[in-house]
C-alpha cells in the first residue's frame, strides 16, 4: 500500500482529525483540496480551509474543483502539490471524477510522495471496492433513504486501492453500517471499516489505527452470509492484509 494513508468519517468538530496526515506533508505544505464542485464548489473550498488552518496553521490549501460530470487530471494537478484531501460530497460523483485515473493516481502519489487523506466520499473511494452509495438491497431497506447519495439499490465502483477493505462512513450519525454488512454479506467486498464522524482512520505500515471521538467498525465475512463486527476505538489498531 505504500505510504499511509487517511480515511475521516466526516463531521467538522475535532480539527485534529486533520493532523497526524498534515504532519505528513512536506515540502511548502501546500495541501490539494479535490472537491466535486456542484455550484458551490469555492465555498466548500473554504470550509474545508478552515478546517485545515485550524489543525496546521503553516499549511497552504489549494482548491482543485472539479465540475460535476468532468473528470480529475492528477499529472497537472497535483504539480507543485505536498498533500492530497480528497473531500466529501456526493459518493458517486466523486468515483466518477476518479474513474479515469484509478490506475495512475496512486502511483504518482507514490511517486511524488505526496500523502492522500479521504474526507467522507474522499474515504469511501480509497479502497480497491468502493461503496459508493444506494439504501436498497434487493429492494429492502437496509439504511435511511436519504443516505443512499441518489442511488437506490446499494452500488459497489472500483476505487483507488489504496487499502484494500470497503470503506463506509458517518457511520454512527447515518446508519450506513448496515449498508456496508449488506455489502460484505453479500461477497461484493471482501471485509470493510465503517467510520463514525469526528473519527480518523489512519492505515500504513501493516497496519490501521483509529484516532478521534467516535468509532471504526471493521465488518468480515463469517460464513453462509453471516458477518462479525466488532468496534475499535481511539487508541486500537489492527493488522492489514
Amino acid at each position: 500500500m505504500g505510504s499511509r494513508t487517511f480515511l475521516i468519517g466526516g463531521g467538522w468538530d475535532r480539527a485534529e482529525v486533520y493532523e497526524p496526515f498534515l504532519r505528513e506533508v512536506r515540502g511548502e505544505r501546500r495541501v490539494g483540496c479535490l472537491i466535486v464542485d456542484e455550484g458551490d464548489g469555492a465555498a466548500q473550498f473554504e470550509r474545508y480551509a478552515a478546517a485545515l488552518g485550524k489543525a496546521g496553521p503553516t499549511c497552504a490549501p489549494v482548491p482543485l474543483l472539479v465540475p460535476l460530470g468532468g473528470r480529475f487530471e492528477p499529472e497537472a494537478a497535483l504539480e507543485g502539490i505536498d498533500g492530497l484531501l480528497v473531500c466529501g460530497g456526493l459518493t458517486p460523483a466523486y468515483q466518477d471524477a476518479l474513474a479515469g485515473c484509478l490506475e495512475r493516481l496512486p502511483g504518482l502519489l507514490a511517486e511524488r510522495e505526496v500523502p492522500y487523506a479521504g474526507f467522507s466520499a474522499g474515504a469511501a473511494v480509497a479502497a480497491r471496492r468502493a461503496v459508493v452509495g444506494g439504501w436498497l438491497v434487493d429492494g429492502v431497506p437496509v439504511c435511511p433513504e436519504e443516505t443512499g447519495e441518489d442511488l437506490a439499490e446499494v452500488e459497489v465502483r472500483a476505487g483507488l486501492g489504496l487499502v484494500p477493505f470497503a470503506v463506509d462512513v458517518h457511520a454512527a450519525q447515518w446508519g450506513t453500517l448496515a449498508r456496508l454488512v449488506s455489502a460484505v454479506g453479500r461477497g461484493d467486498v471482501p471485509y470493510g471499516v465503517a467510520v463514525d464522524e469526528n473519527t480518523l482512520l489512519v492505515v500504513g505500515d501493516g497496519e490501521a489505527r483509529v484516532t478521534g471521538a467516535g468509532r471504526a467498525h471493521v465488518v468480515r465475512p463469517h460464513s453462509e452470509g453471516e458477518v462479525t463486527v466488532r468496534a475499535y476505538v481511539a487508541g486500537d489498531s489492527w493488522p492489514v492484509h
